[in-house]
């Protein structure tokens, strides 16, 4: 691409490097090495969310070279940044999971507040973990700059006596080592050999799920998600995208123009076909809110209930990411939902081509199990439903991917706990009992602060071989290695006085996954009179982000979002 084809007058850059007025700025630019040509070319924002926390994110540094070396080659010039990362594995189980969800809204505002204050003209964003991967397309959508995104790639998984293991079951061991069912020794081995790699947790959790949107919502190459980390392929994949980011500058082809209601649905149709993780209900709400659409926790519930389950993925499943790269790809799944009526093909990507175009020459593959034709899915409706009732107004989600009919459907008593740790003492003290309906409240968006995930509970019940005999809700979330009765997203949230908050011991929860019901056994009075008594829960965050967080979060149906969305735009950052 000749950078001089691109008329630089109306790219952001023009008020860095354009006109005698911005000789000072010039001079920074001098300063770090850059050429006279590469200062009058287009500048294009490299940004990452490395660090050394986890696994998921060490291999974004080295992919980031590849990407900034096509740029060059396509006369851009790459200017590298980094953002933050709440890894989930790292953060789970402790008052650090209050940090993951607000660290999406870190990434989107600092990616967004680095492109503004540099003007930078375009945006390679590249990501590793649950929250960095819709924080960075937030952000993509947010500024509207030709974008492209770029997922670091999955963890290959570990090997642990000859048996194939990922982190779910790291957590699940917890629970098998408190009923006594694994010894110390056993554990220790356990965990030196889980997560061989580099790459983000390997089965179809919220990295590997929010992955799979990015390809089906059009910001990511075709294959460029589903390839591990530690494969050399995936520089590549980076460098292609840094070539092609300046090929959508001089097309000007934005990621507005890509994400459009039409997108959205077909990201919500994979995530429903793979059996991914609840999450999803709250991040693609999220990015639609940036572009100015309404996508709800109902219109994501509403694909799910319509879309047939076709990969065989874990944590409900038997494959991991690596194995659905090695049959196919996410190009594969797509193309099956594509032929069998589920995905929208006439919808923009970041190639150029329609989505339908990206998959024309794409080849079913009969030598694999791992993707299903739509005519013979796992079952006939998405691994992930929406519930609606008396206890759920504004909607809750549920995960059922590989879960058998007549296990969807639990009623039992409540047993009440106002945060995840007193919950997951009765649960390794063994104090709760079958048939329960375990409620975690206080832990929304709002009350937590945060929408702590609940894996280390939800783990720890399975691993007592109790996953099917209980249920669990919570206005909080799931990770996407949870399985298991388990509903999250339950709203309004209790620290909004919503039905969650007004719940006591013993009363009768009926959840119903196949009618898509969530409801508790009290009359319209008696919730009203409950609601009347009950007071507000003072916050445990008193200062600090979390505190400014708390303040401007918005309700979990909605996305958890913390500003008022595209919709409320004059004026975008690409065209100012």
């Amino acid at each position: 691409m000749d950078a001089r084809r691109i008329d630089k007058s109306r790219l952001p850059s023009r008020y860095v490097t354009e006109g005698a007025a911005r000789a000072p700025h010039r001079s920074y630019l001098y300063a770090m090495g850059l050429t006279k040509e590469q200062i009058h070319q287009p500048l294009v924002g490299v940004a990452t969310c490395w660090n050394e926390a986890a696994p998921c994110n060490i291999s974004l540094m080295r992919q980031a070279q590849a990407v900034k070396k096509g740029v060059a080659a396509a006369a851009g010039t790459p200017r590298e940044f980094c953002t933050i990362t709440v890894t989930d594995g790292i953060a789970m189980g402790h008052n650090g999971m209050r940090s993951s969800l607000p660290s999406r809204e870190v990434i989107a505002d600092s990616v967004e507040l680095t492109m503004r204050g540099h003007a930078y003209d375009a945006l390679v964003g590249m990501a590793g973990c649950d929250k960095s991967l819709p924080g960075m397309m937030m952000a993509m959508v947010r500024l509207n700059v030709p974008s492209i995104f770029i997922y670091g790639g999955s963890i290959l998984p570990g090997s642990f006596r000859g048996r194939p293991v990922t982190v779910q079951d790291m957590f699940e061991a917890v629970g098998k080592h408190s009923v006594g069912e694994m010894s110390d020794d056993d554990l220790d081995e356990l965990e030196q050999v889980a997560c061989p790699s580099a790459g983000a947790c390997g089965a179809q959790f919220t990295a590997n799920t929010m992955a799979t949107v990015s390809e089906a919502i059009g910001l990511a190459l075709p294959y460029s998600a589903g390839a591990p980390a530690p494969y050399e392929i995936r520089d590549r994949f980076c460098a292609a995208a840094g070539e092609m980011v300046m090929d959508l500058l001089a097309k000007n082809i934005r990621p507005r123009d890509i994400v459009t209601r039409r997108a959205l649905e077909n990201a919500a149709t994979v995530v429903a076909a793979s059996g991914g993780s609840t999450n999803a209900a709250l991040h693609l709400p999220a990015i639609a809110h940036e572009a100015g659409i309404k996508f709800d926790l109902f219109d994501v519930a509403e694909i799910f209930r319509r879309t047939p389950y076709i990969a065989d993925l874990k944590p409900g499943g038997r494959y991991v990411a690596k194995d659905m790269f090695e049959a196919g790809g996410i190009p594969l799944l797509m193309k099956a939902l594509l032929d069998g009526g589920f995905m929208h093909g006439d919808c923009l990507t970041v190639t150029g081509r329609t989505m339908a175009e990206n998959l024309a020459k794409v080849e079913w593959n009969p030598d694999q199990d791992v993707v299903r034709l739509t005519s013979s899915p796992i079952t006939p409706t998405g691994g992930v439903v929406g519930l609606r009732g008396n206890l759920a107004p504004d909607g809750a989600i549920v995960k059922v991917a590989g879960m058998a009919a007549d296990r969807q459907v639990f009623s039992g008593p409540a047993r009440v706990f106002d945060c995840e740790e007193d919950c997951f003492e009765a649960v390794t003290k063994r104090t709760y009992r079958e048939g329960e309906v375990l409620v975690i409240r206080y832990e929304g968006p709002k009350g937590g602060p945060g929408m702590r995930e609940m894996l280390s509970t939800t783990a720890a019940l399975y691993g007592q071989g109790m996953g099917d005999k209980v249920a669990l809700i919570t206005d909080g979330r799931f990770s996407g290695a949870t399985r298991g009765f388990c509903i999250g997203h339950v709203g309004p949230e209790a620290a909004v006085g919503g039905p969650i908050g007004l719940l006591r011991d013993g009363d009768v929860i009926t959840m119903d996954a196949i009618k898509g019901t969530l409801d508790v056994a009290l009359s319209d009075e008696e919730l009203a009179a409950r609601r009347a008594a009950w007071q507000p829960r003072p916050s445990s965050a008193t200062s600090g982000y979390l505190w400014k967080y708390a303040q401007g979060v918005g309700p979990a149906v909605s996305g958890a979002v913390t500003h008022p969305g595209g919709a409320h735009e004059l004026k975008s950052y690409a065209d100012l």
